[in-house]
C-alpha cells in the first residue's frame, strides 16, 4: 500500500459518522460532539427521518402555501448555576432560540416557553428568572405567546429546566445552506471565543480561579441582518454553542464535503478567557458561546461583511478566521503560529457539561 493510500484510508476513517455503541445515556451524549451525533443518527434521525430533518440545522425551514417561508426551532436549557456573570437560564432560553432562528436566515418573531419546576423551588427566584426572560424578549423584539408549566417531586429536576420554541419569518430571496458553500469562501467569526463557557464554569465555584469573565449571551439577529445587507452572498450561518467553533467547523466541513482551514493567529480570544482555558487545559476552540456565530461568505464580500459585523457592538471583535478549501475534504485544519498545521477534530463530548 502506498503512502497516499494509507493517508486516504486514515482520512476516510476519520470522516465516518460515529456509531452509537453505548447502552445508556451519558453526559457526553448531550455535549454536541461525536457522542451527540451518534445518538441523533441512531435514535432520533432513524425514527423521525424526513427531508426537513435530515439537514440537522438549527431550525426547520417551512414553506407556506403563498410562497413565504418561516423557520421553527426548539431548545431546552439546563444550565448550572442558573445565574452567572452576564446572564441567567432565563436570558439564555430567549437568546438561544432567537439565535437558532437567526441562523436559518429568519427574523425571530414569537416564542413559547415551558417550565419544569422542582417541588420546593423558591417563587422569588422564579419571578426573577421570568423577569429576565421578559426583558430579553423585549430587547430581542420577540413575544412569548404560549407556554406550559409542570412540577415534579423534589430532587427530580435540579430546581428548574426551561424549554423554548420559536418561529421566525425568512425574508424573500434569502437562501442559506451548506450545499452553497464553495472552495475559496471566507469563514467569519462574529466575536471572541469561549466567554460563555468559561463564565459558567467559573461561576460554579469548584475551581480556585478568579477571573473577570462574563457570558456573551445575546440575541445576534441584529448582527445577522447587518451581515446579510452588506454581504448578500452569505452562504451559511451557525451559532457556536455546545462544542464551540471547532465543532461547528467540523459540522460545516462534513455537510458541504469540503475542508475548513483556520488561522490560529486570527482567532479572537480575550486574554482572561485564554488564561483560564490554559489553566484548565481546555482549547478555546471547543468552549461554548451564546452570542457568537460562524458565517461563510463569498470572498469578494468578506471585507464588507466583516466591516458590517464590526459596526455593531456585538461584533466589535469579529474576524475572518479562515477559508474553505478543497482538501483535506470534510476535515478542519488549523494553521499554527509556527507555520505548521494540525487537525481540529470533533470531540466526543464537551469538556464543560451543562453550560446551556
Amino acid at each position: 500500500m502506498t503512502e497516499g493510500e494509507v493517508i486516504e484510508r486514515i482520512e476516510s476513517f476519520r470522516r465516518r459518522r460515529p456509531r452509537l455503541r453505548d447502552d445508556h445515556i451519558t453526559l457526553a451524549h448531550g455535549a454536541g460532539g461525536k457522542a451527540s451525533a451518534a445518538l441523533v443518527d441512531a435514535v432520533f434521525l432513524e425514527a423521525f427521518c424526513n427531508p426537513m430533518l435530515e439537514s440537522l440545522g438549527d431550525g426547520a425551514v417551512l414553506g407556506l402555501p403563498g410562497g413565504e417561508r418561516i423557520a421553527l426551532s426548539t431548545d431546552s436549557f439546563v444550565v448550572a448555576p442558573r445565574r452567572f456573570p452576564g446572564g441567567s437560564i432565563g436570558t439564555l432560553a430567549v437568546h438561544g432560540t432567537c439565535n437558532d432562528l437567526a441562523m436559518t436566515g429568519a427574523v425571530p418573531c414569537w416564542l413559547s416557553a415551558a417550565f419544569v419546576l422542582e417541588e420546593g423551588f423558591p417563587i422569588a427566584e422564579l419571578r426573577e428568572i421570568v423577569a429576565d426572560m421578559a426583558a430579553a424578549a423585549a430587547a430581542a423584539g420577540v413575544q412569548i405567546v404560549t407556554g406550559d408549566t409542570k412540577v415534579v417531586p423534589k430532587g427530580a429536576a435540579d430546581g428548574m429546566f426551561v424549554a423554548t420554541a420559536g418561529v421566525g419569518v425568512i425574508p424573500a430571496g434569502r437562501q442559506l445552506s451548506a450545499e452553497s458553500v464553495r472552495a475559496g469562501d471566507r469563514v467569519l467569526l462574529s466575536g471572541s471565543m469561549g466567554d460563555h463557557g468559561m463564565a459558567v464554569m467559573l461561576a460554579r465555584g469548584d475551581l480556585a480561579i478568579e477571573a473577570d469573565i462574563a457570558s456573551d449571551t445575546a440575541s445576534v439577529s441584529p448582527l445577522v441582518e447587518r451581515l446579510m445587507t452588506a454581504a448578500p452572498s452569505t452562504r451559511w450561518l451557525r451559532d457556536a454553542t455546545r462544542g464551540g467553533v471547532g465543532t461547528v467547523c467540523n459540522e460545516l466541513a462534513r455537510a458541504c464535503g469540503l475542508g475548513v482551514l483556520l488561522e490560529e493567529a486570527r482567532l479572537p480570544v480575550r486574554p482572561t478567557v485564554n488564561g483560564a482555558c490554559e489553566l484548565l487545559g481546555i482549547d478555546p476552540l471547543y468552549v461554548a458561546n451564546e452570542g457568537k456565530f460562524v458565517a461563510v461568505v463569498a470572498p469578494e464580500q468578506a471585507e464588507a461583511g466583516l466591516a458590517a459585523l464590526r459596526s455593531h457592538p456585538l461584533g466589535a471583535d469579529a474576524a475572518v478566521i479562515g477559508e474553505i478549501v478543497a482538501e483535506p475534504a470534510e476535515s478542519v485544519a488549523l494553521r499554527t503560529g509556527f507555520g505548521g498545521t494540525r487537525i481540529v477534530d470533533m470531540l466526543v463530548g464537551d469538556p464543560l457539561p451543562r453550560i446551556c
